[in-house]
């Protein structure tokens, strides 16, 4: 009898531990630079919701924003690659290390507007450009937009005479240092967590970002000109790894796949209305400089040696779809 009981017993003891082992949910550790109240936070914070809800709790997900854990760069591209980390989102060119081609965002004027952009990645050619992640582990999801950069510094800056020999923080990119030289000024590659640091103690004399990126880390604290010069694009590529992507269910993954698509959807809305919103805000505490016509055309002309250095390397063929869609 007490042989019976105990087999029972063990038995019970181990569906029980089966049923809480299945019922422990499907963790997305998504890791990102910004802060919530950015486009890339505010499509982080739709994503979480719409899996939760649409698991039913079976899936949850953990946001760190504000490079909680991770950088996005190799060591943060490292970590999702060995499923530490289940999402992240990079600006493009940090994967130039994969494909020279993912720099094509950093090239000066190459996008007309922000509908030109959108077109871009519903196309063929983004398509092509994230499939070839996979040889790496990783899986291309999607892009994100953050909007057009913009410079600022303590002084005006219209024509490329204005940058002689000033510093300018930047993303760690071949095209944005030949960017900066062919504007007469240095490049000085800094992780996005150090870039106020570096405006307030003067190690750098300005920087470029988008509208809401310069909003919401108060680069207007310690810049007192804000010159609207549109001169590049700042963008995001969301990408997850095969490791966690090949362990969810076809339900999970469905839910998982169809919650990227809402947030794409979020994350162009934002970034429109949020770097507007960002600009009226801006205008309050920095002086803005418009640029004319003239002003922008003669930029765009001293640009023109960085398509002569990395056109080749990126590619014309990724070039000219893009110039093909504006």
């Amino acid at each position: 009898m007490k042989s019976t009981l105990r087999i029972i017993l063990g038995v019970a003891l181990a569906l029980g531990a089966s049923l809480a082992l299945a019922a422990k949910p499907v963790v997305i550790k998504f890791s990102f630079v910004t802060t919530l109240d950015t486009p890339k936070g505010k499509a982080a914070q739709a994503f979480k919701a719409y899996v939760e809800k649409a698991s039913g709790g079976e899936m949850k997900v953990e946001l760190y924003p504000s490079s909680q854990l991770y950088k996005d760069n190799q060591e943060g591209i490292n970590a999702l690659i060995f499923n530490n980390i289940q999402l992240l989102v990079p600006s493009a060119t940090k994967l130039k290390g994969y494909n020279p081609a993912f720099q094509f965002v950093d090239l000066p004027y190459l996008f007309k507007d922000n509908d030109h952009f959108k077109r871009f990645t519903e196309s063929d050619a983004a398509k092509k450009l994230l499939q070839s992640l996979d040889k790496a582990g990783l899986v291309g999801l999607g892009f994100w937009p953050n909007g057009f950069k913009h410079f600022t510094a303590n002084k005006p800056l219209r024509r490329p005479a204005d940058f002689k020999g000033l510093k300018f923080r930047t993303q760690t990119s071949g095209v944005l240092e030949a960017q900066m030289k062919a504007l007469g000024a240095t490049a000085v590659p800094l992780a996005f967590s150090e870039v106020y640091q570096a405006l307030a103690q003067g190690v750098v004399d300005g920087q470029e970002n988008t509208l809401s990126n310069i909003y919401t880390q108060r680069y207007y604290e310690v810049q007192k000109y804000l010159s609207l010069t549109r001169h590049g694009r700042l963008d995001y590529v969301v990408i997850t790894n095969k490791i966690f992507l090949n362990s969810l269910t076809p339900e999970q993954k469905k839910i998982f796949m169809d919650g990227i698509a809402y947030a794409n959807q979020v994350a162009f809305k934002e970034a429109v209305g949020l770097n507007q919103g960002a600009l009226e805000k801006l205008r309050q505490r920095m002086e803005v400089v418009e640029l004319s016509d003239e002003d922008r055309a003669a930029m765009e002309a001293a640009m023109q040696p960085v398509y002569d250095e990395y056109a080749p390397k990126i590619g014309w063929d990724l070039i000219n779809a893009i110039k093909a869609l504006r």
